[in-house]
């Protein structure tokens, strides 16, 4: 059952499960990539941000958990980085449409091109969603998703007025790319893995280095390539649901290695934030079918905790739930929580 599952900050011992998520995560997962110095480091940086070490809030890169309050396991994560593009580049293409018209000929054609660009810079991010198989369904994935947003909530001036999301895009069992066989390989000169793997490790001056300056028709490149231009990777289907339902759009913008969309939403507008309200919390009997569900968090920022929510809203407003779930949140009963409520039956 999802409803045993409690999301919490990362921890420097969390290593070991996060080399586990990487490993399962396969190729084109950027954010988690099979490497243990730069996964420590990823912790190292998280705990840094959770505890407001930072010299630059734009720095913060906050890392979350997803543990089975049952056995302990770490079987998902997910993460929000404060700001792109602040200690290195963040480079995509933008799909650009050109327009062209001659009298003399009588024609006119509209042609869409990929510009490089790096314009995307103090963007709050949300990404490194993933759960493992098994533990995926029944609310679980929605709990990742949206526990990004409630962080988000509980203290939004740590994060940007604009928050994208990348989507990692088409790749095969493989590991191969069609859109970077078909152009980015042809200016690195090297294997997709290789490229994915210095952009997670590197500060992304390869890219200015070697990446193409001047546009790119995207009628001239390979119908293979042409066709995943935008598109994600099929398990990340799931995910890009969730953003659009979230008010996520397409920013006409992607990846440079995969051609995966990038999309785009202003914090404010963002359904789970935006839905999202305070209560004070009681200790109480619920009913077997609890009348509340939905998310539930201890808004707190620092030692931020969330789960799937069971429980009852009184007519003074106050939120009835049984202790097991304040204990999972760390909240004692008469303090205030943060929910989204997915249903409400009166």
């Amino acid at each position: 059952m999802a409803n045993r599952y409690v999301i919490r900050p990362s921890r420097l011992d969390d290593i070991e499960a996060l080399m586990e998520l990487a490993q399962l995560s396969g190729v084109g997962f950027t954010s988690l990539p099979v490497d243990e110095p730069i996964l420590q480091e990823r912790l190292e940086k998280s705990h840094r941000a959770f505890i407001g070490d930072l010299d630059n809030i734009q720095h913060g890169k906050y890392l979350l958990m997803m543990e089975d309050a049952d056995t302990g396991e770490i079987v998902g994560c997910s993460a929000v980085k404060a700001g792109t593009g602040i200690d290195q580049p963040f480079f995509n293409y933008r799909v650009i449409t050109l327009a062209q018209a001659s009298q003399a000929a009588n024609a006119r054609f509209d042609m869409d091109a990929l510009v490089l660009t790096n314009e995307n810079v103090g963007y709050t991010e949300v990404g490194t969603l993933f759960l493992k198989t098994e533990h995926r369904g029944g609310g679980a994935g929605r709990l990742a998703a949206q526990s990004r947003y409630l962080l988000m909530a509980a203290d939004p001036d740590r994060f940007a007025d604009n928050v994208l999301a990348e989507l990692r895009g088409v790749i095969d069992d493989n590991g191969v790319s069609p859109f970077w066989e078909c152009l980015g390989r042809h200016f690195f000169k090297m294997d997709f893995v290789e490229a994915d793997r210095l952009s997670a490790v590197t500060n992304n001056q390869f890219i200015l280095d070697l990446m193409p300056r001047y546009p790119i028709y995207v009628d001239l490149l390979p119908s293979e390539a042409r066709e995943v231009i935008g598109r994600c990777h099929s398990q990340g289907v799931g995910a890009h649901k969730l953003l659009q339902w979230e008010g996520f759009e397409f920013a006409r913008t992607v990846d440079i290695f995969d051609g995966g969309p990038l999309v785009t939403a202003q914090r404010r507008h963002i359904r789970t934030i935006q839905e999202s309200e305070l209560v004070v919390v009681r200790v109480g009997e619920v009913p077997g079918e609890a009348p509340c569900t939905g998310i539930i968090s201890n808004d707190q920022l620092g030692s931020f905790r969330s789960c799937l929510l069971q429980g009852e809203i009184l007519e003074t407003g106050d939120l009835v739930v049984e202790q097991e779930m304040l204990d999972r949140l760390k909240v004692k009963s008469g303090e205030t929580v943060r929910i989204w409520k997915r249903e409400v039956s009166r």
